[in-house]
This record gives structure tokens, C-alpha cells and sequence, in this order.
């Protein structure tokens, strides 16, 4: 499961972009939207990049993000995704504590891109 995180605001984007944006519901920063790992979502990501963060995370911070910030099923919610479903449903998160650093440069220097670490920036935003 892929978790994209959208880190910059509207201003002089590209309509591909913005519509990339709007097709994965990411409207505002700091919202957050969970996918399954698919080559149609690797597309999309790769056209947004420069705008979200993005990097896959376990089950124990699915659960803790649906039980914090959402009034879903965490138990029946992780078997609908698993089994290839989506959940229609947008995370709106806090700014993450000790900010993102820069929101211009890639990983690890900045907040852009693909992380290795999006488990602990999740927890760091609930």
C-alpha cells in the first residue's frame, strides 16, 4: 500500500498536474490518501512527484491513521484494500512536527518524493 501525501499548494501548476492531483482526490496540502501499489498509480506519481511524498507503509500505521483520523472500520477498511478495493476517503493531516524542511527539494534533503521513512512522517503528522 502506497500513502501520497500532497506537500505544495496550487499556485502555477501545470493543468496535467492539477488534474493528476484532483484524479488521486489530493486537493490540499497535507492531505493524505492511501492506494494500492499499481502500475497506473506508479504513473500518476511519476507525473506528480515534485508536489507530493509518497513511500509505502505497514498495517500497525494504516490502522493507527484510519482509528485517529477517520470514523472508518479499521479492520474491514485494510481487507478492502488488500483485496484490491479502494476506500474513497482523504486523510486531512497536520503539518508534520519539526515542519517538512525544505518543500522544494527531493528526499532526503526535502519533503519531496519517493520516502523510505513515510511510516514515521505519518505519525509525525497525526
Amino acid at each position: 500500500m502506497i500513502a501520497i501525501v500532497r506537500v505544495r499548494g496550487r499556485f502555477g501548476l501545470k493543468p496535467k498536474i492539477k488534474r493528476t492531483l484532483e484524479l488521486l482526490k489530493l486537493h490540499k496540502p497535507n492531505h493524505c490518501v492511501i492506494y494500492n501499489d499499481t502500475p497506473s498509480i506508479r504513473g500518476m506519481l511519476k507525473v506528480i512527484e515534485d508536489y507530493v511524498a509518497y513511500g509505502e507503509i505497514d498495517e500497525k500505521t494504516l490502522i493507527s491513521l484510519i482509528k485517529t483520523r477517520s470514523n472508518l472500520n479499521p479492520e474491514e477498511t485494510i481487507k478492502i484494500i488488500k483485496n484490491g478495493g479502494k476506500i474513497n476517503y482523504v486523510f486531512r493531516l497536520h503539518p508534520p512536527r519539526k515542519g517538512w524542511g525544505s518543500i522544494k527539494q527531493r528526499y532526503p534533503k526535502g519533503a519531496l518524493g519517493r520516502r523510505d521513512d513515510m511510516d514515521e512522517l505519518l505519525k509525525r503528522m497525526m
